[in-house]
């Protein structure tokens, strides 16, 4: 009895038709994840190891969730100045338990399929935010790469450089510090110059390699990563720090760590989606999946994630498209922290401040300010206002006064209204409403009505109006009401 060819279709040969562009796209991501991981863990105050395991977290956990399929996360320069300011004030083993709360509080928000209302905060309002956080990060990592102590508010970074550079100056290892931190910036500006063939090496990498190169073949008297191991830095939160959160305080950064990445993330998605063609992002789910891992990372005591566009931009252009390039920078990470731990230990600090300086930089969006200066000056303010506050304050309380602002211009302008008048000089004086009549405007409709002439008859047109409101309406007519009441013919009023 022959067999139908039919019965047993033979398997294709492409079953994974996309796995070498994948693999590829992968080796490139994990090499500009690497030095990022890192930095952002020692700038954060927390072991270094403890950005690996948030970098592995974001790419295998998030990495293999529906939502987006190209976006890549991981620790963020983002989220840095508020973790520090978190681990300072509640302490390491408290970090993890903040960070398990916002990753639960984003899977609610998700479940609740409020993904989407993050498209509508204002983006000068985002924007500010990432330019406040960028101006943190590069006074506090100065500081760094000098191998001094930052001071802790944002304000006294800034104003305290003067200082520090001339204590700087005096001092031998400060100035050797400093050289390999400037010597890395000069590194990454530069990289994108070099050859093609060159700058298949992320310039990050690059820079942090060629930094301890140096401070290896100079024996340079700089600091260096302390390391733990990756099995000693995890750090499962325990009941003392869940205590923590019953705090107000707490609380407040929970719903900090948990509004800021959700945000930064999914504007990251949305700007990703412009880099491709392939499958869009879903919204609601991105933001569970960014609250599971989180939620895994608060539960092994490491950073918080949020999907970062610098990695996700460099998955798109290395050539990736499914999300086994995500997953497979993970392995690669994990596979890093498991068999080479005692490679971090070689890699200078001013080194990673430097990584850390130009990343700060790029988080400041200068075009953006001057285009909006020159065509919408509200936004631009609003962006300055936010990043100043940010500085000023705290990262918190900087983004509610760019909301409060945002909201706020959004309100007047949505009360923009207009009074146009047409006096023949005889008959009616013709009164024409536009606009949205709220209670912001009534003392100026007032003020123009009450200026109309008292001893003649008035046509008041309120067709042009899109809203208007109660306590308008109510005004208008005490207004018609005492017009008609001084011996002119009533007030005509056409209803909108």
């Amino acid at each position: 009895m022959t067999n139908s060819p039919h019965k047993h279709p033979q398997k294709s040969p492409h079953k994974y038709p996309c796995l070498k562009q994948d693999f590829g796209a992968s080796i490139v991501v994990f090499l500009v994840a690497l030095p990022l991981c890192v930095g952002v863990a020692v700038a954060s105050g927390v072991p270094a190891e403890l950005g690996l395991v948030t970098g592995i977290v974001g790419g295998i956990v998030t990495g293999l969730l529906p939502g987006s399929s190209l976006q890549v996360s991981g620790p963020a320069a983002g989220l840095t100045v508020l973790v520090f300011e978190a681990v300072r004030e509640f302490g390491l083993p408290a970090l993890g338990a903040i960070v398990l709360a916002a990753g639960v509080l984003q899977l609610v928000m998700g479940a609740l399929k409020l993904g989407r209302w993050f498209r509508a905060i204002s983006v000068s309002v985002v924007e500010g935010m990432l330019a406040g956080i960028g101006l943190v990060i590069i006074a506090g990592q100065m500081y760094a790469a000098a191998g001094m102590t930052a001071p802790a508010s944002g304000i006294d970074k800034i104003t305290g450089l003067p200082e520090a550079f001339v204590e700087a100056v005096g001092s031998t290892t400060a100035l050797a510090s400093i050289a390999i931190g400037a010597g890395t910036v000069a590194v990454v500006v530069l990289w994108k110059r070099l050859p093609e063939t060159v700058r298949a090496v992320p310039g990050a990498l690059a820079a942090v390699v060629l930094a301890t190169l140096a401070a290896l073949a100079f024996d340079l008297p700089v600091a260096t990563v302390e390391v733990q191991g990756l099995l000693d830095a995890v750090q499962v939160p325990g009941a003392d720090a869940f205590g923590e959160l019953a705090s107000p305080a707490a609380l407040g950064t929970v719903l900090a760590f948990a509004l800021i990445a959700s945000a930064e993330s999914l504007f990251s998605a949305a700007a990703v989606d412009r880099l491709h063609d392939g499958e869009r992002t879903q919204y609601d789910k991105e933001l569970m999946a960014q609250g599971a891992g989180n939620a895994v990372c608060g539960a092994l005591g490491a950073l918080p994630m949020t999907a970062v566009i610098v990695r996700s931009s460099a998955n798109v252009q290395a050539g990736a498209k499914t999300k086994a390039s995500r997953v497979l920078h993970g392995v690669w990470l994990l596979l890093f922290a498991a068999l080479l731990p005692g490679a971090l230990a070689l890699i200078p600090l001013p080194a990673l401040a430097g990584i850390l300086v130009h990343a700060g930089w790029k988080l400041i969006p200068f075009r953006q300010i001057a285009s909006l200066w020159r065509t919408h000056r509200g936004e631009a303010l609003i962006l300055v206002v936010t990043a100043v506050a940010i500085v000023a304050v705290n990262m918190f309380e900087g983004v509610l006064i760019g909301l409060a602002l945002s909201v706020a211009k959004t309100a007047w302008e949505a009360s923009h209204i207009k009074l146009e008048v047409i006096d023949k000089g005889a008959g009616p004086v013709q009164a024409y409403l536009s606009g949205n009549a709220t209670f912001l405007q009534l003392p100026k409709i007032l003020d123009s009505l009450e200026a109309l002439p008292q001893d003649r008859p008035i046509e008041l047109n309120l067709s042009g109006l899109h809203h208007l409101d109660h306590a308008c309406r109510t005004a208008l007519e005490s207004w018609a009401e005492r017009h008609s009441a001084s011996g002119t013919e009533p007030v005509k009023v056409t209803s909108p």
